[in-house]
């Protein structure tokens, strides 16, 4: 039973990010002129966090880190994806700024 459990979660999380890459790409092409995305080198996602909505540019690479997979599932639950402006966090930036500095 709770092998079922990890491989739907899993699921889950795996369709959760492809959805995000699939937005993402698609906004860095439709959106060459955009001043939100036109600084967001290839390969990376702009994410806003805090209650200030602070923006960060962040890897593609971070989606495999299960902590960046909780935040975004946190971020699916609270906002969805469908932002103009890109990916909201629902974290305290204090939190967030320290839960990436592991990941460099």
């Amino acid at each position: 039973m709770a092998i079922k459990k990890s491989n739907k979660v899993a699921a889950s999380q795996a369709a959760t990010i492809k959805k995000l890459l699939k937005r993402c790409s698609s906004l860095g092409k439709k959106n060459q002129g955009n001043c939100y995305f036109s600084d967001v080198p290839k390969g990376h996602f702009p994410v806003y966090v805090g209650q200030q909505r602070s923006r960060y540019v962040v890897p593609i690479a971070w989606l495999a880190h299960p902590e960046f997979q909780t935040l975004l599932q946190l971020a699916e639950e609270e906002f969805g994806f469908e932002h103009e402006m890109g990916l909201t966090i629902p974290c305290d930036e204090a939190v967030f700024q320290s839960l990436i500095s592991m990941f460099r």
